[in-house]
This record gives C-alpha cells, structure tokens and sequence, in this order.
C-alpha cells in the first residue's frame, strides 16, 4: 500500500510541476504530461514501472477521449461541412496511408504493417491545432475551416481502423476474411445499438434526470459509458468503439452538455495519464541508436504530410496561401496516432525497434507543431509568391472601402455584437467599417450594403488599410483575448491616442486588456447582471426611477468614462431635447507631444476646471489612471480622456498645446 502510494504521489508531483510549466510556457498540457512519462518512466529515471495495471487505467482514458468525440459528434456539422470532411478529409487519410504502405516496402517492411503504420501517421492533433487556432483568431479562416473539417474526418476515421489494424496482424489466408468479419460485425452492432439505444436511452436518463440527484446522475453517465465499452468489447471489437457510440447516443439528447460538463475532470485525468503512459514507452537507449530512422520518419511526417495536404487542398480549392497553411498545420502526428499504434504493438503487428522510431518521430513532431504552425505566415511567404499578390489585393480591397472614411470607427468582428454595433452608430450617421474573416458573413453583409470586407484586425498591415491612422475609435466586438492584445499592441504602436472598446465575456483579462491599452472593456457577465438585478427590482415593485437610477450608478462605478456624467444626469432627471444635444458634454481624446506647452507642467497648473473640462483618466505607457491628482506630472506620450462641451474641449486642447 505504501509503496502504490508512494509511486502516486511521484506521479503527481512531476506530472503538476511539468504541467504548470507548459502552461506558463504556453503550450499544450498533453505534451507535458508525454514528458513526464519520458522522465519517470521504465527508460528514463525508472521511478514508475511500466506495469499491467497502469496501462489498464490509462485504457480508461482512450475510453473518454473517444466518449467526448462521440459527444461532440453531430450529424448537422457533418453536413454543413460534408465537402470538406468527406471530401478532403477522406482523401487526406487514404492517400497518406497508401503513400506511406508503398514507401515501407522500399524498407522491407510487412504491406500489412506499412498500412497500420500509415492510418498512425495520417492523424494529426486536434489538441494543439484546434487551440492554435483559436489563440491566433484563425478557426474561421479558410485554412482554419479546412484544418477542422480534415481533423473531423480524421476522427471519424479512428473508429474503423481501431477495428481493422488487430485483424491486419491475422495470417495472410485469415486476412480477407478477419476483416470482413471484423467490419460486418461492427456494423451490425452499430446498427443495433444506434436503432434500439436511442429509443431506450431517453427514457432511462428522464428516470434518472426525475430524480433530482447529481450524484445519481453521474453514475449513470459511468454506468452507460462503461457498459457501452464493455459489450462491444464482448462482441470481440475494442472498449473505445464502444465509448464512441454511447457519446454518440447522448450527443442526440437534451443531456449532452450536462454530460459534457460531468464527464470532463475523468476524461482529463484520466487522458493525462494515458500520454504519461505513452511517454514511458519511449526508450532514450533505442532512440540515440536509431536516431537515424527518426530524422527519416520526421521528414515522412511533416514535410511529406505537408505537401500532400497542401496539394489535395490545392486541387480542391485551387489557392495555394490557404493550402500551404492547411498542410502546415496538419503535418504532426496526433493523439490518436498514440492510440492506434499502441493498438498495433498489443498485436505485435509492428516490431520494438520500429514502434520505438515511430513513437520518438511522432512525440518530436507534436513538439515542433506549435512553432510550426506560429511561424507558418513567413513560410507561406517564402514558398508562395502568388501570396504576395494576394495579400496585396485583399490590403487594396481594404482601403477601398475605407479610402472615403475620416474620423469614422473600426469594428474588429461582425458577429451579433459588431452588427448592434453597426446599427447604432448608422443611426448617428457615424460611419464604419468593419473586418471579419467568415466569408460568408462578409458576402452577406456586402450583399446587403455594408461596409464589411474580409481581413485578420490581429494583422497591423489590416488595421492600417481600415484607416487606422484616421479612425475616430475602435471596437473589439468578439470574445478573444490573445486576439484583442495583438490588436491593441498593434494601435498602441501606430496611434495611442485611439480609443479602443473592449468585449469580454467575464471580468477575467479586465486588467490585462486595460494595461494593453484599451479604453473600455465592457464585461457580457457584467451587463447581464446589471439587467437582471433591474428586471427583478422591478418585478418587486420597486419604482423605475429608482431602477433606472441604480443602473446608471453601476454603470458609473463600473466605467470610469460614466463616472460623475451619470450620477449627475441620474439626480437631475432632466430630459434633453435634440435641440440642446451639441451643448451635451462629450469625451475627447488628445495625445501630448514633446514641445506642447503641458508636458513637464502638472496638471491643476493647466487650469482646466476653469474651462469646465473634467480629465476623466490619463493613459500613459499601457497603464490608465482614472481621475488623476492634480499633483500629476503630464509627460509627453499622456493620453488626457476630457470630458466637456465641444467648445470648451478645443479650447483645452489649444491650452495644452500653446499654453
């Protein structure tokens, strides 16, 4: 018991330690959790034997994994993007495992275990790809949209071979037959199984569901999951076929984000013990006697990959920038890559030297991965001169539409939130243009007469074509943090005197995105709390000048740009007519250079309250500060946010200037 305990609490340790230092570094957790099992591993320090037992708990995490791809699975994303999955995804997998069964027999190596080899290295990984995408804004980019459409395939793709690589290790006169076999029995199953489960399934989990209990309800997920894995298992296929259906059973019921949710903290822990066990199979000793194999295989892998996918996607969509990308972000291997060549070994289909070639290749692949696909614009650069041209028409494109614009406002995203946006500021008659990279959203809303083009706002040469330099402000209207800090380092470099609004989902990056130079960041969780609490007042009864005022004043401790301006407003209860609007105080936004009268001056000697103004913050080198002391320094760099009527606000400004 000490000695289990013991060896725990060694895996825990590294594998906590190793994991936080990815994420500080970035990358992803599952390459941390491969690392830890290189180190602690038989091979390595020998601190955890590669014992029977460890490897059955990490089949659990195999179960999961392939649970949540079940869960994830949906019969409407596959149609919206069955070209793309059916199409290049198909014709990705069976082209790189044909390529590679032919190139291993020039190696003598089995045709039978050439075609295994080849359905392991025709995966790559949805874990990094997908999250690099997302970091980089490029999930809805034509490269992005194809990369995820292959990625989908590949995962479907899993299911079959999980059953024909065990029959591929049978001898050459059971081979034809086994797999028939093999195949004719999954598909009775499935069949079986996602006719008469689904009927049977709804009504359970609503017994289950009636009973009010979360524990009870947990249980069931397990019991259902496990039971799924386990007849399949009985039927003579494997327990992750059997994962997969049940995710797939409960993908088409109203309990499929409860489920999600549940399931989660085991797939997790258990999946990261799975990669731990996959890195003690690597032998450092095998791996420098081989070193030669693994430099061949890496090339097989990235370079080889890269340029099929980059030529199935040329001959589908005939662009090479978006081809070179795909090709690049699909070169690694993948995590089901692990899965299906753990399933050869157990087989013996694949000798131990070549399983550790493969598994060293395929482990120093994923690593690369991230700075491949970080790098990947000044590849694509370099390999496609055409891009050039491309990249120069979409800029052209871009200041076309902006070319007519002065003082008007950037939109960065034209989702539900930039399309509000949108209309509001027509209804001032404040022009606008906005960036998005959804194709077709851009060609409906083009279609419709908006000024929306197609373009990444992340990319400084994009905002400059929006009108950056004559733009009144700019507004992040979407949900991504790493986005929203490319975009505002890139307008602090360019005009730090912009304003820049920031939406977030959650108060979280509120203080990052501030000190990166944004103005505003107008929290959704926020908002929606703010309209809540208003809605429950006045069902309560309370009186809606009271409601309404409440709601200005925590709008006003929440924005500093409202603060006083609504608590004012909020006691005078003064309705303004249109006519007295250009008396309405206003903010302004002006940037002190060296040789302005103001710079080296503190700010009360400025005198500007004599004007009326009010300096509402001061941002200065990332950081703002809301209602500064008079006391206050201003340097050249300041950003001053006034507040004031049109008339007096250029009268301080001419002050600030020329004194």
């Amino acid at each position: 018991m000490n000695s289990s305990l013991h060896l725990i609490l060694i895996l825990l340790a590294v594998a906590v330690g190793v994991v936080v230092l990815f994420r500080i570094l970035r990358l992803p957790a599952m390459l941390g959790y491969l690392l830890v099992g290189i180190m602690i591993g038989p091979h390595a320090l020998g601190w955890i034997p590669d014992a029977p037992e460890t490897r059955h708990l990490a089949e659990f995490g195999v179960v999961f994994l392939m649970f949540s791809i079940g869960l994830e699975f949906s019969l409407a994303r596959l149609r919206a993007m069955k070209k793309v999955v059916f199409g290049l995804g198909s014709a990705q997998v069976i082209s790189t495992m044909v390529l590679v069964m032919l190139s291993s027999l020039f190696f003598e190596i089995d045709w039978r275990a050439g075609l295994a080899l080849g359905g392991i290295l025709a995966m790559s990984s949805t874990a990094i790809v997908s999250k690099m995408l997302v970091e980089r804004a490029e999930l809805n980019a034509p490269h992005g949209q194809k990369i995820m459409g292959v990625l989908l395939f590949q995962d479907l793709a899993v299911v079959p071979l999980i059953v024909v690589i065990p029959a591929l290790a049978e001898s050459n006169a059971d081979l034809s037959s086994t797999i028939s076999i093999a195949m004719l029995k999954a598909v009775i199953l499935l069949t079986v199984l996602l006719t008469f489960g689904q009927r049977l399934l709804r009504p359970w989990f609503h017994l289950v569901a009636g009973q009010k209990s979360s524990e009870l309800f947990m249980l069931n997920v397990l019991l259902f999951t496990l039971g799924m894995a386990w007849l399949t298992e009985l039927s003579g296929l494997s327990l992750a076929l059997g994962a997969f259906v049940a995710g797939m059973l409960i993908s088409e019921t109203e309990y499929r984000y409860q489920v999600e949710e549940d399931i989660k903290p085991f797939r997790d822990v258990l999946l990261g013990l799975f990669f731990v066990t996959i890195g003690m199979m690597l032998d450092m000793n095998a791996v420098i006697a081989g070193w030669g194999w693994i430099l061949l295989l890496l090339l097989i892998i990235i370079p080889f990959k890269a340029a099929v996918v980059a030529l199935l996607v040329r001959s589908f969509a005939g662009e090479w920038g978006a081809a070179l990308r795909t090709g690049l972000g699909l070169a690694q291997a993948g995590e089901f890559g692990f899965v299906l060549l753990t399933l050869a070994g157990d087989v013996h289909l694949l000798p131990d030297d070549v399983m550790q070639n493969v598994l060293a290749a395929m482990l120093i692949s994923m690593l690369i991965a991230p700075f491949l696909i970080q790098h990947a614009e000044i590849i694509v650069r370099r390999l496609s001169p055409e891009e050039w041209m491309s990249r120069a028409m979409q800029m052209h494109q871009i200041a076309v539409s902006s070319m007519a614009s002065n003082q008007h406002i950037i939109i960065c995203g034209y989702g539900r939130s930039g399309q509000a946006l949108a209309k509001f500021l027509g209804e001032e008659g404040i022009s606008f243009i906005a960036l998005d990279l959804d194709s077709r959203r851009v060609r409906e809303a083009a279609e419709a007469g908006e000024r929306v083009v197609y373009g990444d706002a992340g990319k400084r040469e994009v905002l400059l074509a929006a009108g950056l330099m004559r733009a009144k402000a700019l507004a992040i209207t979407y949900d991504d943090k790493h986005s929203a800090l490319r975009i505002l380092h890139h307008v602090q470099a360019a005009r730090p005197d912009l304003p820049v609004v920031v939406r977030t989902a959650d108060d979280t990056h509120i203080a990052a995105l501030k000190q990166a130079g944004a103005a505003e960041v107008v929290a959704e969780v926020t908002e929606g709390s703010v309209m809540l609490a208003s809605q429950a007042l006045l069902l309560s009864g309370v009186p809606l000048s009271r409601v309404v005022r409440h709601v200005q004043e925590s709008r006003a401790r929440r924005y500093s740009m409202f603060s006083g301006y609504l608590r004012d407003s909020a006691k005078a209860e003064v309705e303004v007519g249109e006519e007295t609007e250009s008396l309405q105080p206003r903010f302004q936004n002006v940037l002190l250079y060296e040789g302005d009268a103001a710079v080296g001056k503190r700010l009360k000697e400025m005198r500007l309250d004599e004007l009326n103004i009010e300096v509402n913050a001061v941002r200065r080198h990332n950081v703002e500060g809301s209602h500064p002391a008079g006391e206050m320094v201003l340097r050249a760099g300041d950003v001053l946010v006034m507040l004031g009527q049109p008339v007096t606000l250029e009268a301080a400004e001419k002050r600030l200037r020329k004194g």
